[in-house]
């Protein structure tokens, strides 16, 4: 059900990071003006660059709100570190990437790939798959 609503949230003009993010937050109960703005610029792999999926940086951003710290205590952040660890191995394990650009097959910072991936619809094909698989994996273990 969560994974089917982070999916909305994305066909609605959500980015991947933002669904995710949003999605895992309202789950817990959360509340803040700061969810899911601060997940914008990890669409595209960061502002369209192709690196980190931003699925993946939404989990993790998602990771951080549940455990993360307050305070700069590195044994304390140690929880935050292996859940978000687990994530990102799941996540490469399964699509044998985390890179935007290698898991959707075109270059978002270039204009011209850009509207080749729209055209061949990668981020309805695919972009619903990297945002399930994050969100099983973050029901799974957090």
């Amino acid at each position: 059900m969560l994974c089917e609503e982070a999916v909305k949230r994305f066909r609605q003009g959500y980015n991947c990071a933002q669904s995710v993010l949003l999605t895992m937050f309202r789950h817990w109960k959360g509340k803040s003006r700061l969810i899911p703005r601060i997940a914008t610029g990890f669409g595209g792999g960061i502002g369209r660059c192709g690196s980190v999926c931003g699925a993946l940086a939404g989990g993790v951003m998602a990771i951080g709100v549940k455990h993360g710290i307050d305070n700069p205590s590195p044994e304390e952040r140690l929880k935050c570190y292996e859940l978000s660890k687990k994530l990102y191995e799941e996540f490469e394990n399964k699509h044998e990437s985390v890179f935007c650009k290698h898991l959707i097959g075109y270059d978002l910072s270039n204009p011209d790939d850009l509207g080749k991936a729209r055209s061949a619809k990668v981020f309805e094909e695919k972009c619903p798959t990297f945002i399930e698989t994050v969100m099983e994996t973050l029901l799974d273990i957090t």
